[in-house]
């Protein structure tokens, strides 16, 4: 008689920074190992799964699962495709960008109900920024399905696909902003004449005091801004140099562009067919 195959709660597909961190997320969240699969082809990183996730199962092969993550490069998804209909899944979340809900629809056929879902790399530190659109036969069951996977490290808003350009440009891109700002501020306090060490630590611990009080307090930026802004004082004087080399001007225009760069390559094209 053949054994049965184990038939698993979740297998994600693609064990690279971001499969692992809702890996561990969900473990971190109270789910089994026995719950999970990760399917990785490359040996070696499949190896470090394995010692990164005891319990977890970590195969080269498509295991049997009742949902299915798809977190794999766009040219991937095609090959994940039959992965998900080898899996007998009834539904998906796929976390792959620019892959639209009609051609992952149309993809994995009638009865797997799929949900795109756009996350940040801040979910690698428990602290993510995702959205989630609804595929056409997705049920509210299945959004809180794909709430609950991506909530393992992070925040989850619900949009509209339509949204998701946007989401993908000011949250997904959103770091790399942050990063530029970060590195203009330390060079500033370097030229000012701090330390390296000095000024790097500084604007760390800025950034992570104003996270407290925007995010944590809910406090208004306007506000924020406002209450360490005196008249004619030091704030102000500096404030005055941005506003005058545009700075909040080349964020509108920079979101702008990075959201119909993002249309752009969602109507690529790519051909998503399920086994």
């Amino acid at each position: 008689m053949t054994k049965q195959m184990a038939r698993h709660r979740l297998a994600l597909i693609g064990g690279g920074n971001m499969g692992s961190a809702l890996v561990g997320g969900l473990l971190a969240a109270g789910w089994k190992p026995a719950d999970i699969a990760v399917v990785e082809r490359l040996p070696g990183r499949a190896a470090q799964l394995g010692g990164l996730f005891p319990g977890v199962t970590v195969s080269g092969e498509m295991v049997r699962a009742d949902g299915v993550v798809i977190a794999v490069k766009p040219y991937d998804v095609a090959a994940a495709a039959n992965l998900v209909a080898a899996a007998g899944a009834t539904r998906v979340l796929s976390i792959a960008a620019g892959i639209s809900l009609a051609t992952l629809s149309t993809g994995f056929g009638d009865g797997v109900a799929v949900v795109r879902g756009m996350p940040n790399t801040a979910a690698l530190v428990g602290k993510g920024a995702a959205a989630i659109a609804a595929g056409p036969s997705s049920t509210e069951a299945d959004l809180v399905w794909a709430e609950e996977i991506l909530g393992a490290v992070g925040t989850v808003t619900r949009v509209t696909e339509a949204q998701l350009d946007a989401v993908t440009v000011l949250s997904g891109s959103g770091p790399a902003y942050l990063s530029l700002v970060t590195e203009a501020l330390i060079d500033a306090g370097v030229l000012a004449g701090l330390p390296r060490g000095v000024s790097e630590a500084m604007v760390g611990q800025v950034f992570i005091g104003y996270a407290a009080l925007f995010v944590e307090s809910g406090r208004d930026p306007v506000a924020l801004r406002a209450e360490v802004t005196s008249p004619g004082g030091v704030t102000a004087a500096a404030l005055r140099v941005l506003e005058g080399h545009g700075l909040r001007s080349a964020f509108l225009e920079a979101v702008m562009a990075g959201t119909e760069r993002s249309r752009e390559l969602g109507q690529t094209g790519v051909e998503v067919r399920g086994a």
